[in-house]
């Protein structure tokens, strides 16, 4: 008798994205993790291997979108996938804490609020930490596309 064993979103995304980087022309590592209901694939730079247009934020984010879809339509179920190209992760965290803390000297040379530029749910989760760690208070408005954090007083 066969085993029908479905492959998991994390296996289905990264056979995705080694179809990706094989049909670029591209090497790279493969790193699976799983935390908090989300499952993390990154792409591991070897010696000599240059992801570095791979990694810009814009190509990641759009490589994370479509490995979403294709672990969509394997499944039929929404992926939380989170997608890393040679640091890319952490590069962007940085950068988002970086912009708290511009927002967070406006709101301390006077201005009541400051609003961020509109971002993913990972990246507002990110900045509303931030947030919290530096004794203000963040709220996300808008809708789709628009969404966006506001930070103020505690």
């Amino acid at each position: 008798m066969m085993n029908d064993v479905t492959p998991d979103a994390a296996d289905i995304a990264a056979d995705y994205i080694e179809g990706f980087l094989d049909i670029a022309d591209l090497d790279g590592d493969l790193e699976i993790a799983h935390s908090n209901g989300r499952d993390y694939v990154s792409v591991v730079s070897g010696e000599g291997d240059d992801l570095s247009a791979l990694s810009k934020a814009d190509a990641v984010a759009a490589l994370q979108e479509l490995t979403r879809i294709a672990v969509h339509s394997k499944t039929g179920e929404f992926s939380r996938l989170i997608l890393d190209v040679a640091g890319s992760r952490d590069a962007r965290s940085k950068e988002l804490e970086r912009l708290v803390d511009r927002a967070v000297e406006r709101i301390e040379g006077g201005a009541t609020s400051a609003a961020l530029p509109p971002m993913s749910s990972y990246e507002r989760k990110l900045v509303h930490d931030f947030v919290s760690d530096r004794g203000f208070v963040s709220n996300s408005e808008g809708e789709g596309s628009d969404r966006h954090t506001v930070i103020s007083r505690a």
